[in-house]
């Protein structure tokens, strides 16, 4: 795949991040409470399934992994879209090989409402880019999309989700999306590290894997010592 949800989110967010998790991944470190935060964000998520009753999820794994097998849920959406599944859920659609996976897609009478879930307690502006890069990759794909919308925390356990429309300051994002996608694909592909400097993007609006290593409090494996390990 080119660029998927998560890449041009962290992408966006530094260029130098998206570049180490394609070329230098073992250099990340997620400390241990962000591990915690992105478990309880699973676990709301799938909670979040049933929110409008019965459903159908996509997700398939590769053969004794948990890696997602994108080919197989991409052929498995098609084949719930032509059945006219009502919810489907981990929806994933391409457009030149860039990728994203829906939470929920409800069936409307014209079309589909996307919602993206969030173990969150409002709406924040990296929510609603996270929502547009879907509506992005499904519009060109040509399924017609009607609302948009941000699960977060509802008031009780009675009432656990709150749907938040952001239709229109999503769809507002789509050209910013389009001008953005396609140098991050230049970018990934470059030898070169980027020169990117530390500043505010290394912790917003989420602190980077990559932080020790960008820092200098840690270096690469490959260059350390036999005097350092002593």
């Amino acid at each position: 795949m080119a660029i998927t949800k998560t890449d041009f989110m962290r992408g966006m967010q530094c260029r130098k991040m998206l570049w180490l998790d394609r070329h230098k991944p073992g250099l990340r470190v997620i400390p241990p409470e962000v591990q915690v935060r992105l478990d309880a964000g699973n676990d709301f998520g799938d909670r979040a399934m049933a929110m409008f009753g019965p459903y159908e999820e996509m997700t398939v794994y590769r053969p004794g992994t948990r890696i997602p097998d994108k080919q197989a849920m991409l052929a498995r959406t098609q084949d719930a879209l032509l059945r006219g599944v009502p919810v489907i859920c981990e929806a994933a659609f391409s457009n030149y090989n860039n990728y994203c996976a829906v939470d929920l897609l409800r069936k409307t009478e014209t079309g589909h409402d996307l919602y993206e879930v969030k173990n969150a307690p409002a709406v924040y502006e990296q929510f609603i880019r996270d929502a547009a890069f879907q509506y992005y990759i499904i519009r060109r794909t040509g399924l017609r999309i009607d609302r948009i919308f941000i699960v977060t925390h509802g008031p009780d356990e009675e009432n656990p989700f709150v749907s938040n429309d952001v239709t229109k300051q999503a769809r507002e994002y789509y050209d910013w999306i389009n001008d953005n996608i396609w140098d991050l694909n230049r970018m990934t592909k470059e030898r070169e590290e980027p020169d990117v400097p530390c500043g505010e993007q290394c912790s917003k609006p989420y602190e980077c894997w990559y932080y020790g290593y960008c820092h200098g409090l840690v270096r690469e494996p490959e260059q350390l010592t036999i005097e350092d390990w002593n």
